[in-house]
């Protein structure tokens, strides 16, 4: 274990204590829970820059690293979508949890490939990731049907968006190995 793990560790951790105060009858609880999914957002930029700078990297921690964030924003969606009861909030949701699965998938079968690097992370990737933290942030701290609540809905919906684009650019690079011959022969 060294330093960018056990961070990730420590993030994986946060996903039951997010849902368990998210449950809470207690006032704090958004604002908890707020600060939660912000402390497990330092974390993961925390331990990418660390693992680089202490040279501390592994190939278990490249594997980590993404589930502790898929799995972070994928049940902070699911608790949002149940207490939001919104369809819009539902779709981009939606969107970005598929996103995710599609692109891991495409990924994991790129690397089986050896091109890995033709489907590696964009700047509008990054974007969209912070777009995301963005609104989670938001949605999280407030209560439903607030003005704030409302605009972390839209940044959501911006997030979906951005997300579209992002799959749409992956696809992209990763379409003529997909419609390969070679590639095809699996």
């Amino acid at each position: 274990m060294n330093i960018p793990n056990i961070l990730t560790s420590v993030r994986i951790f946060m996903i039951p204590v997010l849902v368990v105060i998210y449950y809470l009858p207690w006032e704090g609880r958004y604002h908890t829970c707020a600060v939660i999914f912000a402390l497990a957002a330092i974390t993961d930029w925390l331990d990418g820059y660390l693992a680089r700078k202490l040279n501390q990297t592994s190939a278990f921690g490249a594997f980590f690293d993404p589930v502790a964030d898929k799995l972070m924003v994928s049940i902070a969606l699911v608790l949002l979508v149940a207490s939001y009861a919104n369809p819009l909030l539902t779709l981009a949701s939606a969107v970005i949890v598929g996103r995710e699965i599609v692109i891991s998938a495409l990924r994991e079968w790129m690397a089986e490939m050896g091109k890995r690097a033709s489907v590696a992370v964009s700047y509008i990737g990054k974007l969209k990731t912070t777009m995301q933290m963005l609104a989670i942030f938001i949605l999280l701290g407030s209560r439903p049907d607030t003005l704030v609540a409302h605009i972390g809905e839209v940044v959501l919906i911006a997030a979906a968006l951005l997300t579209l684009w992002s799959m749409y650019i992956y696809l992209k690079a990763a379409w003529p190995e997909l419609m390969s011959k070679e590639s095809n022969k699996n």
